[in-house]
């Protein structure tokens, strides 16, 4: 029985990053002999053990075959005739099918080491087509390393697109990677890579939509809304990982992708449109609550932040509210910085101000500084408090805002 530390463990220590995850590839052995020496099982589909001490995840060494379509559809051969290059070359890329042995030595059968140095992302093996989560591991990595994707590699992609195999992607899986990748260093580099192989149209069709779409906003008007929306990205994700935020920025425009350009004025009803294109993308991915009210906040409201000095008191006092910023102060935060995100999307990377975000900030502390028991102690009652709340705040912040009035 030999044991090797195989995967990202092995890649991340070649390029000097910290890895989270320790996996281990065991050859040589059945499952009785893990369990003799106090392994715990855990696998479902294949026998994969806890360490007794660490718990780190120990799998014995396996071969798969394609059996139906889907990235489940595999029968699993785990047995001690299994070598080590034949688990390795089961894997999706090169630099994630190396190994080390006891002694550190490196194990790569297959250059993984050459393409890790170069900063290419290459396929093992003519197998990679059968499992489309692949598609999604690739974007990510490239999201991650900024490595670029090997020819026949994307043509395999754009073949297992084309052969509609990107289709049996579930749900779960789908929102898995995406959220990992949208706190990558480079996460528009994720949906950009599905939309060079067409996997994009397929997954997240709301957003292919908005390529080629006319952004026409200053300082840059050629800028179409696809190119917008990855910018935006890329400035939310230098100012924060938080998913949530990064989310809503991705999604923030839309109703760009099916209504006509005459009918963008903030005061139209596009972002509607884009609204129910959230709700829609949120239902099919199945994507947690928390992500999906900031995202419909944010494609709703973005544009009152951007216009912030042209709202009457009353329609900022009814933001305000919409966004919940008395009782969640922080989602009214991330609020400010998806629409900040989405502002300096619109010029590269430039940092330019963006007052609204500190107007909004000012109208909200005015605001709050009427206070419910003040007015319940002048002798009002029941519906009376939050009608004279809004009148107040209203008339608290008409000064601040003169050019509303």
């Amino acid at each position: 029985m030999k044991i090797y530390q195989v995967g990202g463990a092995v890649r991340d220590k070649l390029l000097g990053h910290p890895s989270k995850d320790k996996d281990w590839v065991v050859v040589g052995a059945t499952p009785d002999m893990l369990l003799e020496l106090g392994y715990t099982p855990v696998g479902r589909d294949f026998p994969v053990f806890l360490h007794p001490t660490t718990r780190e995840e120990y799998a014995l060494a396996r071969t798969e075959r394609k059996t139906e379509a889907g990235y489940t559809g595999f029968s699993v051969y785990a047995a001690p005739d299994v070598t080590l290059e034949s688990d390795l070359q089961r894997r999706d890329l090169t630099i994630n099918a190396m190994a080390k042995d006891d002694d550190g030595q490196l194990i790569d059968p297959f250059n993984g080491l050459a393409d890790l140095q170069a900063g290419i992302l290459r396929h093992v093996s003519p197998a990679f087509v059968e499992d489309p989560v692949r598609i999604l591991r690739v974007a990510r990595f490239a999201a991650r390393f900024d490595f670029n994707v090997a020819e026949e590699t994307l043509d395999l992609m754009s073949k297992m697109v084309e052969n509609g195999e990107v289709d049996a992607l579930v749900a779960e899986r789908v929102w898995q990677e995406t959220v990992k990748a949208l706190v990558e260093p480079q996460p528009q580099k994720f949906f950009e890579l599905l939309r060079h192989c067409g996997a994009l149209a397929r997954i997240f069709p709301e957003i292919d939509n908005l390529f080629g779409v006319p952004q026409l906003l200053k300082p840059h008007p050629e800028i179409d809304t696809g190119v917008h929306v990855m910018l935006s990205l890329q400035q939310a994700r230098r100012k924060t990982n938080d998913s949530q935020v990064l989310f809503a920025v991705l999604t923030h425009d839309l109703g760009k992708g099916t209504t006509p350009p005459d009918e963008w004025p903030y005061h139209s009803n596009y972002e509607e449109h884009g609204i129910e294109l959230v709700e829609t993308l949120c239902q099919r991915y199945r994507v947690p609550s928390q992500h999906r009210f900031l995202a419909i906040l944010v494609a709703r409201y973005h544009e009152h932040c951007h216009h912030i000095a042209e709202l009457t008191p009353e329609i900022l006092l009814n933001a305000l509210e919409s966004l919940d910023a008395f009782r969640r102060p922080q989602r009214f935060e991330q609020f400010l910085l998806a629409s900040e995100a989405d502002s300096r999307g619109r010029d590269g990377f430039s940092e330019q101000p963006y007052p609204q975000a500190d107007m909004f900030r000012q109208a909200f502390e005015i605001a709050h500084q009427v206070k419910v028991f003040a007015i319940q102690a002048d002798g009002f009652h029941g519906a009376e408090i939050k009608e004279e709340l809004r009148r107040r705040r209203i008339q608290a912040l008409a000064p601040y805002f003169p050019k509303a009035l």
